[in-house]
């Protein structure tokens, strides 16, 4: 048996550096965090070849004193924490002590610090060892330059994938810095060229508008709500606003922005019935909670947390959000459509990136008008303007944004009233003009022509209709005749029988009725005659397939499936009795704007937006 060593000094910082240091991308977010720890109102990222060449970052912090710059790479060595009782009260973004000694050792580094009104200190670091020591200027703040990264690992730059990868992690590291961190004013190089500018007035909004573009921007609500241990803020997007995964919900604990499943899920329940099945929000989500709440250190990289109370702040956040969007009329116009099919995938991302990097040089300049600036960025949100971007363009664009009637005001005088009557006055008076392809209702009125899609239509109705008849299912039964038998395979015998109670709560009702069978004596009133058994059946499979629900969650998803399979479908010819008919009943609605699964009932083109069709009039230049 080999004998029992201490590793030296820089094999361990080598090995640390396997947790902390995974791709540029991590040396990028460590060094941000000890910038923003430090005070920094501006902070500018540099990069070349995707930061595998060079990542250099220059703050404004308060920087190092010189005789305690040579202790900061030291592993372990931190000036944020001192006390055991602090490690549960932390409110830095860095405190391990692991992530400059980490750096050092796997490149080779140069740093440039010092305090405001102190000579600076200048050292440059290869592979761990210090090979340059001398004074420096005295500018406050402090820059950090890495080069030739894992030059000393070469197994690591084995996992290293492509540029284009490499780049896009870092871009994302930086927007989510962006977003958590509004009263900073970043900047974003790559190989020379501008990727993001942010002015840093501690607007959120205008931090969202330079991450994801103005446009955007203006279609995200307000998120405020609070209670004794937590205040959530922040803002959201309006359901026609999607994308086709969840990594466009930021959460920000105490200015670290996390990843969790379950506050992300909330977000996404909060919109209910308006998100379509498959598409995900946009959404800055801002927490702020006593640190005693949360331990930050269960991960290297910190962005896993432990919070207390997550159930009860998972609750909240899903209450304020569908409060906020259950207020929005709903009614999506053709250009909201356009915006959102514009908006790209995480592969489109990536390759535009490249795109609008080689072909900068070819670029004159870019409008910093604001229009200009919507033009250039309707299909590529990520990118910002160049070097004409400034202070005056921000404060119209801050001006404009600020003019909106915050939701949550909406929200309070809305539950004042009753939601039906709400949405009867806000919901179209529409003239039936005929139907197209058997598909489409086709209607109007004064504003323009809103079209109809007669599934999604029905389908709303009779979702309500079935959501509020399951949940009220409790005595009203209408007895068999002829009562019926179910039979099912010994595996979901089990099932069932360990869950009777979900399904009884629904309106199913078995009995044990010998091994691999059960029998049913009544049924709810509201299943059609003639229907009772494949109604029940459907309910049963629906329950197996999806076992795990709870009772309000199975009953809710219940109502889906059965508003869906009972609707009429496209191709479908209705007569014009028909059509007025459910026209004149979607009002009726609760939510009449979208079908169960979030797809919207009715679209609307305005007469202006049909006019210029037909260029009865002029776009102005």
């Amino acid at each position: 048996m080999s004998k029992i060593q201490i590793l030296s000094e820089k094999l361990a910082n080598q090995i640390a550096a396997g947790e902390v240091v995974e791709r540029p991308a991590s040396v990028v977010k460590e060094l941000i965090e000890n910038s923003i720890d430090a005070g920094s109102t501006k902070i500018k990222v540099e990069i070349e070849e995707a930061g595998l060449n060079k990542i250099m970052i220059t703050d404004n912090g308060r920087g190092i004193a010189s005789d305690e710059v040579e202790s900061a790479f030291e592993r372990h060595a931190t000036s944020k924490l001192y006390t055991a009782d602090e490690l549960f009260r932390i409110r830095t973004l860095g405190f391990r002590g692991e992530a400059l000694p980490s750096v050092a050792s796997v490149s080779e580094l140069t740093i440039d610090t010092a305090e405001e009104g102190e000579s600076g200190k200048h050292l440059k670091i290869m592979g761990g060892d210090i090979v340059e020591d001398t004074s420096s200027s005295s500018r406050r703040g402090t820059t950090i330059k890495i080069e030739q990264l894992f030059y000393n690992t070469p197994a690591r730059l084995k996992h290293i994938r492509s540029l284009r990868t490499e780049l896009f992690h870092i871009t994302n590291y930086i927007n989510r810095f962006t977003l958590a961190n509004p009263g900073i004013s970043f900047e974003f190089y790559n190989d020379d060229n501008l990727i993001l500018k942010s002015v840093g007035n501690g607007d959120l909004r205008q931090a969202i508008a330079s991450v994801y573009g103005v446009n955007l921007a203006r279609k995200m609500r307000k998120i405020e709500v609070e209670d004794f241990d937590f205040k959530v803020t922040g803002y959201s997007s309006l359901p026609e606003l999607t994308r086709s995964n969840n990594s466009y919900i930021t959460l920000i604990v105490n200015g670290r922005f996390i990843r969790n499943y379950q506050l992300s899920r909330a977000v996404i329940e909060g919109y209910g019935s308006t998100l379509m099945i498959g598409r995900f929000p946009i959404a800055v989500i801002n927490i702020e909670m006593d640190p005693l709440l949360l331990d930050v250190n269960v991960h290297p990289t910190k962005q896993q947390v432990r919070i207390s109370g997550e159930d009860a702040l998972a609750k909240i956040i899903k209450e304020a959000i569908h409060e906020t969007m259950y207020q929005e009329v709903r009614i999506p116009d053709s250009t909201i459509h356009r915006q959102n099919e514009s908006f790209i995938s995480n592969e489109e991302l990536n390759q535009q990136k490249l795109n609008f990097q080689r072909d900068q040089n070819k670029r004159n300049s870019i409008d910093s008008s604001l229009e200009s600036y919507e033009k250039k960025t309707n299909s590529n949100h990520f990118l910002h303007q160049g070097n004409n971007q400034d202070q005056t363009n921000w404060s119209n664009i801050s001006h404009e944004l600020a003019e909106e009637i915050s939701p949550l005001e909406i929200a309070k005088e809305a539950k004042k009233k009753d939601l039906n009557s709400k949405n009867n006055e806000v919901f179209p008076d529409l003239e039936y003009i005929g139907q197209m392809h058997g598909t489409y209702l086709l209607t109007q009125n004064e504003e323009g022509l809103f079209i109809i899609d007669q599934h999604a239509a029905q389908e709303r109705i009779k979702y309500e209709y079935y959501k509020r008849e399951l949940a009220e299912t409790s005595e009203d039964m209408q007895e068999l005749l002829v009562p019926m038998v179910l039979e099912y395979p010994s595996d979901e015998v089990m099932i069932i029988n360990d869950n009777l109670d979900k399904l009884a709560a629904a309106g199913v009702i078995l009995e044990s009725f010998g091994q691999n069978s059960f029998i049913v004596r009544s049924h709810p009133t509201w299943i059609l005659p003639g229907q009772e058994q494949s109604t029940i059946e459907e309910m049963v499979d629906f329950f197996l397939d999806k076992k795990d629900l709870s009772i309000g969650l199975f009953r809710e998803a219940t109502a889906i499936m059965m508003s869906c399979k009972r609707s009429i479908k496209a191709n479908h010819r209705l007569s014009e009795e028909e059509a007025m008919a459910l026209i004149k009943e979607l009002p009726e609605a609760e939510n009449p704007y979208n079908c169960p699964h979030g797809r919207p009932t009715l679209i609307k083109i305005t007469t202006r937006e049909l006019e210029k069709m037909f260029k009865r009039i002029q776009d102005s230049h």
